[in-house]
């Protein structure tokens, strides 16, 4: 009975991805053709059936900032950017999403050395950093092998010196793709959807507000109070948004 259900969970799977396969190439076509919003509804099946990719948001991105939607194109490309920080397509068409956006908040930041270690981790996802430490220990046990059996002092030494070096790197990837892992998880991002957004003092109605915010500004969640939402800006700006305003990365 076991053996028949793993059966039908592959099989299931598998035309599952084949019906994803579908609809992505579908959504390219659309997208080729000009016919951004069907390109549009295609990319989004296939979020609906549970599968994501950086390429996939990508592609949505680049269809809606095709239609000049402002806040979904960013949002996107947000999104791809955290499964494939490194791309440098993604990089560069998100700056030009970016463009559109009214709000020109000016990035605030920690120019010392720890930002720029984070910078560093931020290169690469914590997936791709489990990639390079799995190179890096493959590495090191092949180094070690060559030591191991060589006859040479002089190739042993060498073969020892870079097994060593190989384990050194693949220690900082794993420390380095927990670090990524615990930034993203513990700096939460939201891009506001809404045209125009009020930011308040407090979480609540009374008073004018202290400043407003347009579609497409990226802003980092702080904490949530009941249907508001403590948000900071880019130049370390904070206030309330009801919650409604925003959508969350």
């Amino acid at each position: 009975m076991r053996n028949w259900i793993t059966v039908i969970a592959i099989f299931v799977s598998l035309l599952g991805y084949s019906q994803n396969e579908e609809l992505f190439e579908k959504g390219n076509s659309a997208y080729q053709e000009g016919n951004y919003e069907s390109a549009i509804q295609q990319y989004e099946k296939i979020l609906e059936n549970g599968e994501t990719s950086a390429e996939l948001y990508y592609n949505l991105a680049n269809a809606h900032y095709k239609l000049n939607h402002i806040a979904p194109s960013i949002f996107y490309f947000e999104k791809a950017l955290q499964l494939d920080p490194a791309d440098k397509d993604i990089q560069n068409n998100i700056e030009f999403a970016r463009n559109m956006a009214i709000d020109d908040i000016e990035n605030v930041e920690d120019r010392g050395l720890s930002q720029s270690l984070q910078n560093l981790i931020a290169t690469f996802s914590s997936g791709a950093w489990a990639g390079i430490a799995i190179f890096f220990s493959v590495l090191f046990v092949v180094l070690f092998l060559l030591y191991y059996y060589s006859r040479r002092p002089l190739v042993k030494r060498i073969f020892l010196g870079v097994a060593a070096l190989s384990m050194v790197f693949c220690i900082a990837a794993v420390v380095f793709g927990f670090q990524q892992r615990a930034f993203v998880e513990d700096n939460q991002y939201a891009i506001i959807f809404s045209e125009e957004a009020d930011v308040r003092d407090e979480p609540n109605l009374r008073g004018d507000a202290s400043f407003q915010l347009h579609e497409g500004t990226k802003a980092k969640i702080l904490e949530d109070y009941q249907e508001w939402t403590r948000i900071e800006l880019a130049n370390g700006a904070q206030g309330w948004t009801n919650s409604t305003n925003l959508r969350r990365l």
